[in-house]
């Protein structure tokens, strides 16, 4: 209504009756319109200053806290080819439970008594082992007792050149008396010659006095070839003496020599022994291979192997186990820029793929359907997608994780930092800065300020 008559309707008829005319009029309207966005700029300012949780979203996946509860992969350690199973796939398994069996595919295992005829190699290399051993302890024994003979012969030798030397010397005595009767016997015989030259004797005196010239001078010869023979015994004392010497080094050297044959024959047959106990004990050890157990309790996944009849390598995967009872875990990732706003025992909030939840990320006290954790493995280098894994367990303080949820679902994590005023994440959402940067001392604070 443009309102530019001078006439007015309400003048000649009431309003008071007509409340939806009345509804209409403009300066009511206005009046609640401007209460109205008064009301709701009062509502938007104050909500400026509650207090807002920064946080850091992240994907993830469940998976298990410690490594020997994770998902792992059962190789066979023997080549083989599979005969039976016991088993199927999804079955609970408890450690130690035989899963398949394998038989052997290489011949030098094919022998039905390959241990039994092991066995009998190991006893006949000890047996071996012990006659070299007795062998050498009879060696020491003939060792000793030509040490002990090598004295007595010694001692004769020595005895014989002490008796050979007092003969030298006694020869020798001899024969000096020998050469000193010679030449009195020389002196004697010019006397007499001169006497009878002189007429003082007669020729049968002299005659005499030659002969007794002729025994004197038989025996200086006789004296001189004995203490020539006498020395000759004592160099033949003194020969005899090095020749026991040189004997008994030479039966010494050739009992020793034999000695260290039969060690070294000894040493050879025990180490033949110890590496025939070493094959045997390998044998009956992969005898027992022959057999896959389960490594630990868990469920069986799909199988890798699966026919009768087909062959496996050494070390090739045959089933996928998941452990059971497993204690669970979150593997998460976040960028290079958020990872010095990560610490461990940093909370976080868990969204389960399959559990509905209502999420308000600033405000994590009314968000319903979320589950807390607590970093505990930080990853000190990137991956290849250039993020860094944050291992998140189930924190004590919060309801306990669902008893369904398995390994492999997928959860969407949401860090809780530092607690801000709304009007400042807004001011720093717009510019780009990164979340605020707090230290230990400050959380302890503010948790004991709560």
């Amino acid at each position: 209504m443009l309102d530019i008559s001078k006439v007015k309707i309400k003048e000649s008829i009431p309003f008071s009756g007509a409340k939806s005319l009345v509804m209409t009029l403009p300066i009511k309207e206005s009046k609640k319109r401007v209460r109205i966005l008064t009301g709701l700029l009062i509502v938007v300012f104050i909500m400026l200053f509650l207090p807002w949780t920064q946080n850091i979203r992240s994907k993830g996946y469940v998976t298990a806290l410690k490594q020997e509860q994770r998902p792992q992969t059962i190789h066979s350690i023997i080549a083989g080819r599979i005969e039976k199973w016991y088993v199927r796939e999804g079955a609970f398994v408890q450690k130690g439970d035989t899963i398949l069996q394998i038989s052997e595919i290489k011949d030098e295992y094919f022998d039905s008594m390959l241990l039994p005829r092991t066995q009998l190699q190991v006893d006949a290399k000890l047996l071996s082992a012990d006659s070299y051993r007795e062998k050498v302890g009879q060696l020491e024994t003939q060792i000793l007792a030509l040490q002990a003979n090598n004295i007595l012969k010694l001692q004769q030798a020595q005895n014989k050149l002490n008796m050979a030397n007092l003969k030298v010397q006694s020869d020798s005595i001899y024969f000096e008396q020998a050469k000193v009767n010679y030449k009195i016997g020389v002196e004697q015989l010019t006397r007499a010659e001169q006497l009878f030259t002189e007429g003082l004797r007669s020729l049968v005196d002299l005659e005499t006095r030659r002969l007794k010239f002729q025994d004197v001078q038989a025996k200086l010869l006789a004296a001189e070839n004995d203490y020539l023979s006498s020395q000759n015994s004592q160099i033949s004392s003194l020969i005899d003496l090095d020749a026991i010497e040189n004997d008994f080094r030479d039966k010494v050297a050739k009992a020793r020599s034999e000695k260290y044959t039969a060690l070294s024959s000894r040493y050879d047959a025990e180490a033949t022994a110890t590496k025939l106990e070493n094959q045997y004990s390998n044998y009956e050890a992969r005898k027992g291979f022959r057999h896959i157990l389960a490594p630990q309790d868990g469920y069986l996944a799909s199988a890798i192997q699966v026919g009768i009849g087909e062959t496996i390598k050494e070390g090739e995967q045959i089933l996928n186990i998941v452990p059971a009872n497993a204690e669970l875990a979150v593997e998460m990732y976040v960028q290079p820029v958020d990872l010095p706003l990560v610490k461990l025992g940093t909370r976080v909030r868990f969204i389960f793929d399959g559990w509905p939840a209502i999420v308000f990320s600033g405000w994590p006290q009314l968000s319903n359907g979320t589950f807390g954790g607590v970093v505990v493995a930080i990853d000190q280098f990137a991956g290849d997608t250039n993020q860094y894994r944050v291992v998140v367990g189930e924190d004590p303080e919060e309801e306990p994780w669902p008893d369904l949820l398995r390994m492999g679902s997928g959860a969407d994590g949401i860090a809780l930092l530092n607690d801000v005023p709304v009007w400042y994440e807004i001011w720093r959402q717009l510019n780009g800065f990164p979340a605020d940067y707090y230290t230990q001392e400050e959380k302890d604070a503010a948790q004991k300020k709560k």
